[in-house]
């Protein structure tokens, strides 16, 4: 008998087949702490439109303090709203290579760096996905301002898979 986890497993491939060739929203998170930081949210909004998917949505750009390091340089974020085809896995891949490809290093195994670019999945539909290289909805929304409050410029209303709490509320917190 089939433990729970692959039970999980089997709905997931089974969700997956279901959605082959359908389009999905998915919101990505941006930051960069290095070089032109405009720039770079820039240039990461316009190769995520050219290989991901419709960006559909932009948010503002917000500046913050480094999370989980010490850094004397200042991020900007933003979150995107996108259309896309890609399988999370494929979308995942896809967002790694987009920031190779904008001058990112390879990302630390442990902790967290100054970095030109970052690319994180906040959310795709509704989906809950929990393996070791692919974690969504992100497991840190609810404790980075820098991700909540350009999500919630976005889509307030929408509400997280896990936590079963609209976006707007995260910001009352």
């Amino acid at each position: 008998m089939p433990n729970q986890s692959s039970e999980a497993n089997i709905l997931l491939l089974f969700t997956f087949a279901q959605k082959l060739e359908a389009m999905s929203l998915v919101y990505l998170g941006l930051g960069t702490n290095l070089g032109n930081k405009e720039r770079n949210l820039n240039d990461a909004v316009l190769s995520v439109s050219m290989e991901v998917g419709e960006v559909l949505s932009v948010s503002s750009f917000y500046a913050s303090k480094p999370w989980g390091f010490e850094s004397e340089n200042e991020f900007l974020n933003a979150v995107i709203l996108v259309n896309t085809e890609l399988s999370p896995f494929d979308l995942l891949a896809k967002t790694q290579e987009i920031e190779k490809q904008l001058g990112r290093t390879d990302k630390i195994v442990v902790g967290y760096s100054d970095r030109l670019i970052d690319i994180d999945i906040l959310l795709y539909d509704n989906f809950i996905i929990y393996q070791p290289t692919l974690q969504i909805p992100h497991p840190h929304i609810a404790e980075r301002d820098f991700v909540y409050v350009p999500l919630a410029e976005l889509a307030p209303d929408l509400v997280h898979p896990l936590l079963g709490k609209k976006i707007s509320e995260l910001l009352s917190r």
